[in-house]
């Protein structure tokens, strides 16, 4: 089924294209109920290529983590501002992944703004997450007083998973260490700690940490 919608997705124009060239067909054959039904059925499919796009598959393609593909999927959506609210957010959100994947903060920063400029009720839980990248983002460019705000900001507006969450904290807890505030430092890790990550590089980060921050005064 999933190779079907699939299917379905990426080559939604050529099926449509093929909905009303069989519609043209049945009204020569002079079967309205079906060319109309076929009418129909390209309709819907045209507001969906418009409104959805290929970010289904996108999305699988990164979880899958094959990049090239993920690109290649999302070069297909051609005009990002038709898409709906939650989904041209989400677009936003895998361009700057993708543009930091290859190194291109400029271009990361661009999309992870656009998507934040996307005000949508539906994504009002991708705040925490858009804050979140942008201050990564700072981070690699060196704009550590930015990112230290924006990443406090995403704890607040708050983020869904708790990997994500965990890697904040770190990430704010070796910023206080910079800024020689210690006590702050230690209340981050112990947040960090606490929620317990199970990812490999988070579980090494906080092993490493734990060795580290009990001999800091404060």
């Amino acid at each position: 089924m999933k190779k079907v919608l699939n299917f379905y997705i990426l080559y939604r124009l050529p099926i449509i294209i093929l909905f009303i060239g069989l519609g043209i067909w049945s009204h020569f054959l002079k079967d309205e109920i079906t060319a109309w039904l076929l009418y129909i059925l390209a309709g819907f499919s045209l507001l969906l290529y418009f409104m959805m796009g290929t970010m289904r598959v996108v999305q699988d393609a990164v979880q899958d983590g094959d990049i090239e593909k993920a690109q290649k999927y999302l070069n297909q959506i051609k005009f990002p501002r038709l898409l709906l609210k939650p989904i041209r957010s989400a677009y936003y959100m895998v361009q700057s992944n993708l543009f930091m994947a290859s190194d291109d903060l400029a271009g990361a920063e661009k999309n992870i703004r656009k998507s934040m400029k996307t005000k949508s009720k539906l994504v009002g839980d991708m705040e925490g997450a858009n804050l979140m990248q942008l201050a990564f983002i700072q981070l690699k460019k060196g704009q550590m007083k930015e990112a230290r705000l924006n990443l406090a900001a995403a704890i607040k507006a708050g983020i869904p998973d708790t990997e994500s969450l965990a890697a904040c904290h770190l990430q704010l807890c070796s910023i206080e260490i910079q800024r020689k505030q210690n006590r702050i430092a230690k209340e981050h890790f112990k947040k960090a700690k606490a929620l317990k990550p199970k990812t490999e590089e988070l579980v090494k980060q906080i092993k490493e940490m734990d060795k580290y921050i009990s001999r800091l005064p404060g």
